[in-house]
């Protein structure tokens, strides 16, 4: 019977020859979702969406991070006590905590593109400002505001959530994430370089680290229009056409609020984002000034060291992103959850090590290992998080988003704050820190893929799991519809004994390859 229905049912290349042809250069499923990832091809929307929304959040990053490679110079120049660095690297990622809950929200409700470019226009004039502060509190704030810029991180998730496959949403999350937070590291060597050619140029030193700062601000500025030219919000268009045409339910805010509050999964996962995104940026502020401070390196040398812990972003995060999908293929949502557990406490073993390596090649070479496995993390967490809710995808991405900077701000606050710890123990006592705070993984339990140590509940199915966020009224009317799409494609997370097969059945075959799109 459900084999006969099955073939009943009209495929997506059926679907898209009856409305006029094909639309799309890539496969896709039946949500329109590119079931590939070609990283090096700019195809209409799925890919050329994938690189528009990594490079503005690189750009983001750049500018977030701008001032700890120039710290050394900034401090001098404007007399910045322990306290004042501390308070400033503080407010650097703290603004970011709502912001990241608002821009989840308004993800929810206008769309990605729209939600993020708005956001890196408004906080790009505190970029070009960094250049005219001359005081601590001047410092703290043009810090504080460009930091809200990192929420665009929120519309990268929401934005490759919308447009990949169940089966390949790992990847495509792992790749924008972490070729953004390349910016992280990036920044370390582009300032620094900035900063000592326009010094050859017959700056002087106090007047050259102000100019370096029009370099994040035009590269911030651009990315957003080049959002707003070119980049769309879903495959079948953006957010305002496809509510005007009846295509996409325009969703209120209390119903998206209430589903993702009450998810507890949501909560779990802002918690341990916390603490491995929330110490990828507070390693982004202290690494550079601690290996300068501690092994009396120079400033260029200290910013290239900073530079590798963010530069390996480039395989670190993918890297987590292509094994959760990996895990997922061979083990189900259970196999993502236990990646996330282990490769996240291997991040915290590393950390412990950093804070007691007292050789400068030593700390070097366990830097590099604590990256790969702290971002493989980030990596693997959003594996799982597209699969925590639909109706609510953008809160969820931003709770755990948001999670990551409050994650910083504590960590940073508590052992980074003042002189109460030395840098080296404060790092040691952050690892205890992403050990204890990764534990509560375990607890994530999908009533329909089970979880670290138990399986599913019986009977129950991804589509009860999703339509349970819609009232009767509500799927009466179709507006469950995407969600029920989703549920269909995301049959391979009950792992290798599920019913159906582990791919895709709605597949639009491809005429063009990646090199000639």
């Amino acid at each position: 019977m459900a084999q006969a229905m099955e073939q009943s049912k009209p495929s997506t290349l059926e679907m898209e020859r009856s409305s006029g042809g094909v639309k799309f250069k890539m496969p896709v499923d039946s949500d329109h979702k590119a079931t590939e990832f070609w990283l090096f091809s700019f195809a209409k929307p799925h890919m050329r969406a994938f690189h528009l929304s990594w490079f503005s959040f690189f750009c983001c990053f750049v500018s977030s991070f701008a001032a700890p490679p120039l710290l050394p110079l900034i401090r001098d120049n404007l007399s910045l006590t322990a306290t004042d660095i501390g308070n400033a690297g503080v407010a650097s990622v703290s603004g970011a905590v709502f912001a990241r809950l608002a821009m989840g929200t308004a993800c929810d409700l206008v769309g990605p593109r729209l939600a993020s470019a708005t956001l890196i226009l408004l906080t790009t004039p505190a970029v070009y400002c960094s250049a005219i502060i001359n005081s601590a509190t001047g410092f703290l704030l043009v810090r504080f505001f460009t930091g809200f810029s990192l929420a665009s991180f929120v519309s990268t998730q929401f934005w490759m959530s919308s447009m990949f496959s169940a089966p390949k949403v790992g990847r495509a999350n792992g790749f924008a994430g972490g070729w953004g937070n390349l910016g992280g590291g990036a920044t370390q060597l582009i300032m620094p370089l900035v900063y000592e050619l326009i010094k050859k140029i017959g700056s002087t030193h106090f007047i050259a680290w102000r100019i370096a700062f029009f370099i994040p601000g035009v590269m911030q500025t651009g990315s957003a229009i080049a959002l707003l030219l070119f980049g769309q919000d879903m495959p079948d268009g953006n957010y305002k056409q496809l509510h005007k045409s009846g295509d996409k339910h325009k969703d209120n805010f209390a119903s998206v609020f209430k589903h993702a509050v009450i998810n507890y999964r949501g909560w779990i996962t802002a918690l341990t984002y916390g603490y491995c995104f929330g110490v990828e940026l507070t390693i982004d502020n202290i690494i550079a000034q601690y290996f300068y401070d501690r092994f009396s390196v120079n400033i260029s040398k200290a910013g290239t060291i900073a530079a590798s812990f963010g530069l390996a972003n480039i395989i670190s995060r993918p890297g987590g992103g292509f094994l959760s999908d990996y895990l997922s293929d061979k083990f189900g949502m259970r196999g993502r959850l236990w990646g996330l557990w282990i490769i996240q406490t291997l991040g915290g073993v590393f950390c412990l090590a950093l804070g007691r390596t007292n050789s400068l090649a030593g700390s070097i070479v366990v830097l590099l290992l604590f990256s790969f496995f702290c971002q493989a993390a980030c990596g693997l967490t959003f594996g799982v998080v597209p699969f925590i809710s639909r109706r609510s995808l953008g809160l969820i991405s931003g709770m755990t988003g948001g999670g990551g900077n409050v994650g910083a701000v504590l960590t940073q606050l508590i052992f980074f704050h003042g002189s109460k710890y030395s840098t080296e123990d404060g790092i040691f006592y952050m690892g205890i820190m992403i050990i204890a705070c990764t534990l509560p993984v375990i607890l994530i339990h999908f009533p329909q893929w089970g979880g670290m140590f138990g399986g599913p509940m019986p009977g129950r199915t991804a589509e009860d799991y999703y339509q349970s966020e819609w009232s009767h009224h509500e799927q009466q009317k179709g507006y469950d519809a995407a969600s029920m799409r989703f549920a269909e494609n995301s049959v391979k997370e009950g792992g290798p004994r599920a019913t159906g097969s582990s791919h895709s059945k709605h597949t639009v075959p491809v005429d063009t390859s990646p090199g000639n799109v």
